[in-house]
């Protein structure tokens, strides 16, 4: 068993610390005030390669696969979460056209996703949907050699960048939901302003209008009746994401708390002289340790899926812990800050917010445990 990490991780790694800590890191405070990140951010990204980095190098990708993938976002996600929610989304949208697209698709849409010219996005979520694909009311209407898509979709990351997004619909002709690759912003298409959610800002959430979308049969994504295959794939790599965000926010709650304990100072001495404070302080490293080993497995895991079942019941297991021990020591954080960490001057004022947007994403808490013990129960 072989913890270590080889030198092109270790490079990546460093690549997206070193970057993170230069330029998102100075302006983090900004990015969470204006809720958006400046294009020379994202520009710089795909510069070194972060978009991209699960995917083969034919496609403009770096070819190093997630567990890479999960070392580069747990760096940015402690300088942004509103970052590393932009990559994160980008990736769940990109990883499902590299798992079920033509090769025509591929060649179109991925090289410009992987170098960060165009961002994807991955649109299932309703109004009325919630979690359930039954529910799903977007429709798709064969007309010869296109398909005529209506509906509206919510909560969707990335919708107002350039690029694709992967749109599930209803086809009218057989009820079932199949899975089509839209071009934004093409005729027909628009959406809201972004939601003004509590945390994770900077990662923008938008609702989609699609009024009468016309769309090139060739763009389906997967054969027809293939949606709800294609959304528990997309969902179940998409969770590595969030879970390295979350990974990012818990080692930024650590260090903050560990730096803050040793310059904050009480009759004379830093108040990490404290017992108390003291015991705050290694529980947030217990904690930081377990998530860290858990996400890092997950990314090991989907380089090296065989059975697509056992790999949901860990990208759920991971995701469920990983998102509730961030919301768990982010208050221990705060904790140690004492009235301090409540103050918006201080970093773990930010990261408290943002951990309780990741328990709600991409399915909430739960739903999670609801797929751990179907699997492991051997329920259909």
């Amino acid at each position: 068993m072989d913890f270590s990490l080889s030198k092109e991780q270790q490079l990546i790694q460093r690549a997206a610390q070193e970057y993170a800590e230069k330029f998102i890191e100075p302006i983090s405070q900004q990015i969470d005030e204006e809720n958006q990140v400046p294009d020379e951010i994202l520009k710089g990204l795909g510069e070194l390669d972060m978009f991209g980095i699960p995917y083969d190098d034919e496609y403009g990708g770096a070819g190093a696969g997630y567990a890479s993938y999960v070392l580069a976002m747990e760096q940015i996600g402690k300088a942004s979460s509103g970052v590393a929610m932009i990559i994160s989304a980008h990736t769940l949208g990109l990883g499902a056209i590299n798992a079920f697209g033509t090769e025509e698709q591929k060649k179109k849409y991925m090289t410009k996703g992987c170098k960060g010219e165009h961002i994807v996005s991955f649109a299932f979520t309703e109004p009325g949907t919630g979690s359930d694909p039954k529910q799903i009311t977007t429709t798709a209407v064969r007309e010869g050699d296109y398909f005529i898509l209506n509906g509206t979709k919510r909560f969707i990351s990335n919708a107002g960048f350039p690029g694709p997004v992967v749109v599930f619909a209803r086809e009218t002709e057989n009820g079932k939901i199949s899975a089509f690759i839209v071009e934004k912003f093409c005729e027909g298409y628009s959406v809201s302003e972004p939601w003004k959610k509590g945390g994770m800002h900077g990662g923008p959430l938008l609702d989609i209008y699609l009024k009468d979308v016309k769309v090139p049969a060739e763009n389906m994504l997967a054969p027809s009746g293939m949606g709800y295959q294609v959304l528990q794939f997309g969902i179940s790599f998409g969770k590595v994401g969030v879970c390295s965000t979350a990974l990012g926010g818990v080692l930024a709650a650590m260090e903050e708390s560990f730096k803050y304990a040793r310059e904050k100072t009480h009759r004379d001495a830093p108040i990490a002289k404290f017992q108390a404070v003291q015991l705050k302080l290694a529980q947030i490293a217990e904690l930081y340790e377990a998530c860290k080993w858990m996400t890092y497995r997950l990314g090991w895991l989907a380089d090296r899926v065989k059975d697509p079942v056992q790999f949901a019941k860990d990208a759920a297991l991971t995701k469920d812990y990983v998102c509730q021990q961030l919301v768990e020591i982010t208050s221990l954080a705060v904790s140690v800050h004492g009235s301090y960490g409540l103050m918006r001057d201080y970093k773990v004022e930010r990261l408290w917010r943002d951990s309780i947007v990741g328990l709600q994403i991409e399915g909430v808490s739960d739903m999670q445990k609801m797929i751990v013990a179907g699997v492991m129960l051997g329920s259909k």
